[in-house]
This record gives C-alpha cells, sequence and structure tokens, in this order.
C-alpha cells in the first residue's frame, strides 16, 4: 500500500498570526530600547533672518532674556537653554553671538564668556529661526528625546513688513 505524503502546505491565517506576534514583538523591543517618536518642532515655518532682524530682545516662556546686540555681543538673564542632553536650565551672563544660514533657515549660535555653574563649558546648543503668525521665534530642542521636555523657546514680534 503506498504511503500517503503529508502535506506541507501552511495555512494564510497560521503565518498571519505568526507575523502579527512578531510585529508586536519588534515594536516593544523598539520601545524599550528608545523611542520611535521625537517631540516636533514649535509650531512655525523655517525662516532666513537678517542680522538687523535678530539684534533685538528675545523672551523665553518663563521671562527669561536673551538680547542680541549689533556688535556681535549678547545679554542673557535666565534664558533658556540646551547643553546636550541636560534638561532644565537656564542662563545668565554675557558672550558673543554669529549668525549662520542656509538657504531655508537661520541658526544662531552664542558662546557665553563664563561657563554654566552647573555645566563644563561655555557653548550651548544652536537656535533655529522660525516664524509662526506674526512671531518669531528662537529654538532649540532640550533634553533628552525620550523624556519629552518642552523645546526652549525664544520668540519676539516680527517686524512689520
Amino acid at each position: 500500500m503506498p504511503r500517503r505524503r503529508r502535506s506541507r502546505t501552511v495555512s494564510f491565517s497560521r503565518v498571519s498570526a505568526q507575523a502579527g506576534a512578531l510585529a508586536g514583538a519588534l515594536v516593544l523591543v523598539l520601545a524599550g530600547c528608545g523611542r520611535i517618536y521625537e517631540l516636533p518642532p514649535p509650531e512655525g515655518e523655517p525662516v532666513v533672518l537678517g542680522t538687523e532682524v535678530l539684534v533685538a530682545t528675545w523672551t523665553d516662556a518663563d521671562d527669561g532674556t536673551l538680547t542680541l546686540l549689533r556688535d556681535g555681543t549678547f545679554r542673557a538673564d535666565r534664558v533658556c537653554v540646551a547643553v546636550g542632553y541636560e534638561e532644565g536650565l537656564a542662563w545668565s551672563g554675557t558672550g558673543t553671538w554669529r549668525r549662520g544660514a542656509n538657504t531655508e533657515q537661520t541658526v544662531v549660535a552664542l558662546d557665553f564668556d563664563a561657563d554654566h555653574p552647573e555645566e563644563d563649558g561655555r557653548r550651548i546648543d544652536s537656535y533655529a529661526a522660525l516664524r509662526h503668525d506674526g512671531v518669531l521665534k528662537l529654538w532649540t530642542a532640550v533634553g533628552d528625546p525620550d523624556h519629552d521636555m518642552p523645546h526652549c523657546v525664544l520668540t519676539r514680534p516680527a517686524p512689520a513688513a
């Protein structure tokens, strides 16, 4: 009597269930190792700003101020800053600033005259320029992206066109 061969076909539902379980496990691993999602930038469109527009006093959400002066210096009073993964830092002091830009967006870099009281170094992460509803913004991401810290956003009214 001939031996009956066992079928090696696999049902579609069994493959789907295995693929779903594998995808679910992968999501859990990725979520445990790091964030899949980062806090998006503040509202606004990237903008190129000239020095004449940047020279002004900018204010953050906690009333910290950054005053950029025409001679390339600045004064800061409890202004929010980003330094690596540190969170919730504010800085007061003086220093120099410089403007950088590509064809789409201005970037402002600050170098303080003295080290931050809690951090080594005088250089912070740069601010990028945005425009939204008549308001100009200089912003930088703060802290570890996994912690959903609010961005550091400095604002001032946009000059009349």
